[in-house]
C-alpha cells in the first residue's frame, strides 16, 4: 500500500512543498494529495496591488501540478481527526474524508480582527483573493475626494497605503498606527519611509489605537473619529482554529507547535509549514508570519519528511530572519536587513533599486510555485521506512 501524504493548503509553503515531495519521492511508494479551497494559486504578497486595480495573471493549480503526479482536491478543510488520521473536506463534489499517513499542515493565516467591533461587518482586507476582490470592487466605486483608512503600521499596512495612494491619487489615503510609523526600521530607513508617505500624500495618525469600525468612520481609543469611506484592516494575522480543535498542540497564537524539523510535538505524523507553524528560528525567536518564513519552513518540513520516509538522516535547513522588503508603490521600496536579534541594522537599501529587488523577489516566488519541481532530481527515492502514529519507525517499502 502506498504511503499517503496529504498537504493542506496550496499557498507559498504548501504548493512548493507538494511539488518538492512529488519529485523527490518515488510514485511507486507514495501518493500525494493537495487540498486547497480555491482552484488557483493566490499571490498573497501582491493582493494589495490587485485590490488597487492592477491585474494578476491567474495560475491554476492544475497547471502547477501538471506532470508531477500530485492529486488536487479543491475543497475546504472542515476537520482533522488525528486518531483515525483522516481529514474532513467539503467542496463542489460534496463532503468527504481523506486518509493520510503523513499530513503537512500549511493552511496559512487570515486577517485578525482582535475582537474589534465592526471589523467583520465594515472593514476590508487583503489577506485572501475573495476579500481582495471585494475591496477592488469597492475602491472602483469611490469618487474623487473619498477617504480610505488603512489600519495597521506593519508591512501589509504600509504597502497597502502607499499602493493605493500612488494608484488612486484622487483619493485621500490615511494610515492609523498604534505606535510610531516605521519604529522598527533603522533611522535612515524610517526617514525614507516618511518621505515616501509625504510624497504620496498619505496622512499618518500615530499612536492611534482603533477600537471600533463603522460604515463611514473608525473610532480610536481616545474617542477620536477618523473619516473613512473605506476602512482596510491590516492590524495583524490569525490562523484557523482547526489545529487546536483537532487536539494538536498549539501556541497561544493558535499556530501548530513544531520541533526543529517542523514536526508536530504532539503528533509525529503531522508537520506544519508557513504561517500555520509556530517554529523557533536560529535566533531563538518565533519566525514571523511571512513569505520568507514559508520558504524556510516548507524546505525543512519536506526535507524531514523525505529523510524519515527513506531512512536517511534528517538535514537541518537554516531558519533565519534576514530582513524586510517593503514596497512603497511601484517605483520605490525599502529593503531593511536585521541582525541575529531581529533588530534593524543601520544599513538599508531604498528607492528604485530596492523596488526592482522587491519585484524580482515577487517574480521569483511566483516562478517557484509555477515550477515547483524545477532543479529537483527526477528520480524519486524509494521508501525504506515510515513513521507509525507513535513516531517509531516501522518497515515500509523496500
Amino acid at each position: 500500500m502506498k504511503h499517503r501524504i496529504v498537504v493542506l493548503g496550496a499557498g507559498y509553503a504548501g504548493a512548493f512543498a507538494a511539488g518538492n515531495l512529488a519529485r523527490r519521492l518515488s510514485p511507486a511508494d507514495t501518493e500525494i494529495t493537495v487540498v486547497n479551497a480555491v482552484p488557483d494559486f493566490v499571490e498573497r504578497m501582491r493582493l494589495h496591488q490587485f485590490a488597487s486595480g492592477r491585474d494578476l495573471t491567474p495560475l491554476p493549480l492544475t497547471q502547477v501540478f501538471a506532470g508531477t503526479g500530485v492529486r488536487l482536491r479543491v475543497a475546504r478543510v472542515t476537520g482533522i481527526d488525528p486518531e483515525s488520521r483522516t481529514v474532513a473536506v467539503t467542496g463542489e463534489t460534496g463532503d468527504g474524508r481523506l486518509p493520510y499517513d503523513t499530513l503537512l499542515y500549511a493552511l496559512g493565516s487570515s486577517v485578525a480582527d482582535h475582537g474589534v467591533p465592526g471589523v467583520a461587518e465594515h472593514a476590508y482586507d487583503v489577506t485572501g483573493r475573495a476579500s481582495a476582490v471585494r475591496l477592488r470592487e469597492r475602491l472602483a466605486e469611490l469618487e474623487a475626494g473619498c477617504t480610505v483608512l488603512v489600519v495597521g503600521e506593519g508591512l501589509t499596512g504600509i504597502e497597502t497605503a502607499t499602493e493605493f495612494a500612488e494608484s488612486r491619487p484622487d483619493l485621500s489615503v490615511a494610515l492609523a498606527a498604534r505606535g510610531e510609523l516605521g519604529a522598527w526600521l533603522s533611522p535612515k530607513a524610517r526617514r525614507h519611509l516618511r518621505r515616501a508617505f509625504d510624497r504620496l500624500g498619505v496622512t499618518v495618525h500615530e499612536h492611534t489605537d482603533i477600537t471600533a469600525v463603522e460604515p463611514t468612520r473608525a473610532i480610536s481609543a481616545d474617542g477620536t473619529s477618523l473619516a473613512a469611506d473605506v476602512t482596510v484592516w491590516s492590524a495583524g494575522f490569525a490562523v484557523h482554529p482547526l489545529a487546536a480543535s483537532a487536539g494538536l498542540r498549539v501556541a497561544e497564537t493558535g499556530q501548530l507547535v513544531v520541533d526543529r524539523t517542523m514536526r508536530s510535538v504532539s503528533h509525529p505524523d503531522v508537520y506544519a509549514a508557513g504561517d500555520s507553524a509556530y517554529a523557533i528560528g536560529d535566533n531563538g525567536r518565533p519566525l514571523p508570519m511571512s513569505c520568507a518564513s514559508a520558504g524556510y519552513t516548507n524546505m525543512q518540513a519536506t526535507a524531514a519528511i523525505i529523510a524519515r520516509l527513506t531512512g536517511r538522516e534528517v538535514p537541518t535547513v537554516g531558519l533565519k530572519y534576514v530582513g524586510n522588503h517593503i514596497s512603497l508603490g511601484q517605483r520605490d521600496a525599502i529593503f531593511q536587513m536585521v541582525d541575529g536579534e531581529a533588530r534593524s541594522k543601520s544599513w538599508y537599501l531604498g528607492g528604485r533599486t530596492a523596488a526592482r529587488l522587491k519585484a524580482g523577489i515577487l517574480r521569483g516566488a511566483a516562478l517557484g510555485i509555477a515550477h515547483p519541481t524545477f532543479g529537483i532530481p527526477k528520480r524519486g527515492r524509494r521508501l525504506t521506512a515510515a513513521p507509525d502514529r507513535s513516531g517509531v519507525t516501522v518497515a515500509g517499502t523496500a
